[in-house]
């Protein structure tokens, strides 16, 4: 199996668990958060989403991130600037949570880019070294790693905050 099959296959297996993990939740619980330092399963799912395209978008392949090209901070009526993540606590607190059928769309189309940046990979693109912030010198290849753990970390994130108010497979 080449590598790029490899992440790809890694990629599916965790939109399938996060989907799973979303599937008919209300709005309510969307926004539900066990405390008031935790973020809540509608920001992680952004977060997981605007991470990716972030990474692959802009650091891999070195173009606009979907978020802006395709107008998905309009369609989700979220600020350009939204990034999806390191917030304070009261921007948690005051986080408006989109439409789940709005997220996925968005998470559906980052993905959908992702595949086409993993299909035309050849195998030593991936040894190829990009500079990110607050990590340093990586390789492409790293970075394929970095978003495949991180984003099977959030979709157990995910999953958990749906158990916590569901229970067990409902």
């Amino acid at each position: 199996m080449e590598l790029k099959d490899f992440i790809q296959a890694g990629l599916d297996r965790v939109k399938q668990a996060t989907l799973k993990a979303v599937e008919g939740l209300t709005p309510d619980e969307l926004k539900f958060r066990p405390g008031a330092e935790a973020n809540s399963i509608g920001i992680i799912f952004l977060h997981q989403a605007r991470s990716e395209d972030m990474f692959v978008q802009a650091r891999i392949q070195g173009k606009p991130e979907v978020w802006e090209s395709e107008n998905w901070y309009q369609k989700l009526n979220l600020p350009v600037t939204e990034t999806g993540g390191h917030y304070t606590v009261e921007q948690i607190a005051a986080f408006r949570v989109p439409e789940l059928k709005d997220m996925v769309a968005y998470a559906g189309a980052v993905r959908a880019r992702t595949s086409e940046c993993l299909a035309g990979m050849t195998p030593d693109r991936f040894d190829r070294i990009i500079n990110l912030p607050r990590r340093g010198d990586v390789s492409v290849g790293a970075l394929f790693a970095l978003i495949l753990v991180h984003s099977a970390e959030h979709a157990g994130d995910i999953s958990y905050l749906r158990g916590l108010q569901r229970g067990l497979d409902k």
